[in-house]
């Protein structure tokens, strides 16, 4: 029997801006610059290839680009 790993479904789940922002959020580490809709929305529109199947955020695909992007490009 094949089990299933419902926290990699859920991180490889596609949700909205609103929820990927409360989720990158919780687990961010210390001393990291939280997102905001307007980081969000700017990255997204500087990335538009990594949003090919809709407007759709995952964890999975996102976090660790968007972390990367974010830290040089926040607003102190």
């Amino acid at each position: 029997m094949i089990r299933r790993d419902l926290k990699q479904e859920a991180n490889k789940a596609l949700t909205s801006l609103a929820s990927f922002a409360e989720v990158y959020n919780k687990t961010l580490p210390v001393g990291f610059p939280r997102a905001s809709g307007k980081a969000l929305r700017e990255f997204q529109m500087a990335y538009r290839p990594l949003f090919k199947s809709g407007d759709g955020w995952s964890i999975d695909k996102h976090r660790k680009r968007f972390m990367d992007w974010h830290t040089t490009h926040h607003e102190k």
